[in-house]
Parts: structure tokens; sequence; C-alpha cells
């Protein structure tokens, strides 16, 4: 059963889960395509999380408990897993020293060389459970615990636009010139937020993330062709 707490006059939670998994993700995930989906008047915008969703809503239009009887309407539905295809998408990082500001203390932390670091880093798939803290931020799921790194104690000012890092047991990408207090282990060329572009993001929550290594030249090769709107970015469709 689905929880709901409001937020004030023109918002509210809907609590689908109390734990961040797969499961709880593709729960997340079908019950905000069902609302995309119904087109319910009044809702202004709907913005899914790791395991809720935020309802923004008009109470001119409807108000609260108008639409949280119409939405223990589509409760009824069956929450299912989504069956659809899994769609990876292919990340180039570069990992040299340039790039890779605390490689040093990941492998450090963890009793590791630096090239393991990488090679447990590019082994992984990630899924993406949500986009957020800033535009295009991934919130990804999948990182083996051999490389976990505590965030740094005192964060950064400034964390250049595709810096790729990690922070307890999480990794992701910085998508935007930013504070932050990730641990940096390398750099993408690739632009996760262009407000210039349609979409904005092209990686979206269920996608999975795939990162493998290039070196200096290949970053600088890329990210001339992703400036020139030329660079094809990987993409593999498996059914699962």
């Amino acid at each position: 059963m689905l929880k709901y707490f409001p937020l004030g006059d023109t918002a509210f939670l809907i609590k689908i889960g109390n734990d961040i998994s797969t499961e709880t993700h593709f729960k997340v995930q079908y019950f905000t395509k069902l609302l995309e989906d119904k087109n319910l008047k009044g809702i202004i915008e709907v913005t899914p999380a790791y395991n809720e969703i935020l309802i923004s809503y008009d109470p001119d239009i409807m108000n609260y408990k108008e639409l949280i009887g119409e939405l223990k309407k589509l409760e009824k539905k069956e929450i299912t897993q989504n069956k659809e295809s899994k769609r990876i998408l292919y990340i180039p990082v570069c990992y040299e020293a340039e790039y890779a500001l605390d490689m040093e203390i990941v492998a450090s932390e963890n009793s590791i060389s630096i090239n393991e670091v990488v090679k447990i880093h590019t082994s992984g798939e990630y899924l993406v459970y949500m986009l957020g803290f800033t535009p295009g931020f991934c919130y990804l799921g999948g990182m083996d615990q051999k490389i976990a790194t505590p965030r740094k104690e005192t964060p950064r000012v400034l964390i250049e636009a595709g810096s790729v890092g990690i922070a307890g047991k999480q990794t992701g990408i910085y998508p935007i010139d930013s504070p932050g207090g990730w641990q940096i282990i390398g750099k993408t060329p690739l632009e996760l937020f262009n407000p210039e572009s349609e979409p904005y993001f092209f990686i979206e929550p269920g996608n999975y993330l795939k990162f493998y290594g290039i070196s200096k030249s290949e970053f600088e090769t890329i990210k001339k062709q992703v400036e020139q709107n030329s660079f094809v970015i990987k993409t593999e469709i498996r059914d699962e």
C-alpha cells in the first residue's frame, strides 16, 4: 500500500518503499509512468526519487483530497517490475592523473592499486535511480564495495563538469561546475546537461551506465566531437 504525505498546499509525497533497491526503483518508475499516462488534471509535475514520488499540483484545479482519491484508484493497478529492455549507455572516462585528483586516496583507502580501482570501476553496470542535486546529476547504484571511499571532510569549492567521483558506496558524474566533496577519480568529455539542446539530459532514470577508460588524447578528440555535436554515444539495448 502506498503512503501519502502532504507538503504544504501545493505538493505531496507518495511513499512507495523504505529501501533503496532495484525492485523499489522499478515500482517508482512504473507508478510514475502510470501518473504521466493518466495525465490527471491539476498535477503540474511528477518527480521520482529513490523510493518516493513528489507530486506538485494546482489546488485551484483539484484539491488534495480529490487527488488522493484519484491516486487510490490507480493503486488498484498492479505495480510490477518494468519488463522493458535494458538500455546501457557507454560513458568514456579518462582516469589519468590530470583528471583523477583523488585516485591515490581511493586506492590507499581500499589497499589496492590505481589500476585495480580503474578495473573495478569500469567493470560494473550502474543503474540510474534518479537525477537531482544539480541538473543532470545521476544517482547511480551498483558500485563494487571494494572501491567505496568516504567523502572528503572538506569539500572542494569547484569541481569541473564531467568529473567522475566516489562518495561512500556511490559513484557519479558532476554534470556542471559546482562545489562538491566526492573523491574524483576521472573525467568524461561528454556533456550530461545542455540547456541549449532538446532534451536537456541524454541520461534518464532507468538507464544503465557502463564506464570505459580512454587516454588523454582520446579525451581531447571526443571533447571536440561533442562540441561539434558529432560524437555518437555507444548504446546497447539488451532484453532481460
